[in-house]
């Protein structure tokens, strides 16, 4: 496990703002979309990994048009700590994962993808190291996947991309696609929003002063549906999110020590 940058301006966000008491101790945020076939068993998932965990699942629906938004009400019956958050019209990733941030009660958000190819079974793991890091200025531990279960054109493109934004921007990141990540609620807020900026986390992170670790976690094959992966889109708004990032990271400036005074 690797940390990123901190620095003096990030000391004082953990002085600030402690959850209410009777709020659970961890949010559990997964983006779907028209991930009907996937919704059954991620939940019973979740529920499984955070049995001893008095936790909320919030699942954000981005525009599906298949039965994921059915299947979901399904799955409530079975775990009462579902949430379910419904976008009208579909706003990407990003934005799917803000609304669930927004909407969790919980001073730590565990992230995952909602196809299933993430497994629960890993939060446990990473909250743990987040909370071992307690006494230094860490805010999220993100998940890098380990023997990639996915095709061959996917994981090329995304070492090329991973190594080129890594060189670029410093943020000592060998995954940031993974989408098993657990951080601090307030810390992820302080962040600038953007479309795709899920996949700029830990250079974020770091440009608010920030540290962040890596654990390895598993990978799995997609059980159902369909992958959203389109690598030349993609590759196009890589660029242009990479050039923002770059310049975002280039206005920013620190102001030492913050604190208030008596």
């Amino acid at each position: 496990m690797t940390a990123g940058h901190s620095s003096d301006n990030a000391a004082a966000f953990f002085s600030w703002r402690a959850p209410p008491h009777d709020a659970p101790s961890l949010s559990v945020v997964a983006p779907m979309m028209n991930e009907e076939g996937a919704v059954q068993s991620l939940v019973s998932e979740i529920s499984a990994a955070l049995e001893s965990v008095f936790h909320e699942i919030i699942i954000v629906d981005d525009g599906s048009t298949d039965g994921t938004l059915a299947a979901l009400k399904k799955a409530r019956a079975a775990h009462p700590q579902l949430r379910i958050i419904r976008h009208r019209r579909r706003a990407g990733q990003s934005r799917a994962i803000r609304t669930g941030v927004l909407a969790a009660r919980a001073a730590i958000i565990a992230t995952l993808d909602g196809d299933g190819q993430n497994d629960p079974a890993d939060i446990p793991a990473l909250v743990a190291a987040l909370h071992a890091e307690k006494e230094t200025l860490i805010a999220m531990i993100a998940g890098e996947r380990r023997e990639r279960r996915d095709s061959a054109v996917k994981k090329s493109s995304s070492l090329v991309a991973n190594a080129l934004r890594r060189r670029l921007l410093n943020d000592r990141a060998i995954d940031t696609g993974c989408g098993l990540k657990v951080f601090y609620r307030e810390a992820y807020l302080r962040l600038p929003f953007f479309d795709h900026m899920h996949r700029y986390l830990p250079a974020l992170m770091n440009r608010e002063g920030f540290g962040v670790a890596f654990l390895p976690v598993s990978h799995r094959p997609r059980l159902a549906g369909r992958s959203k992966y389109g690598v030349w889109v993609r590759l196009w708004v890589a660029i242009r999110d990479l050039m923002g990032v770059m310049w975002l990271k280039s206005r920013a400036k620190s102001p030492g020590d913050v604190r208030e005074e008596p």
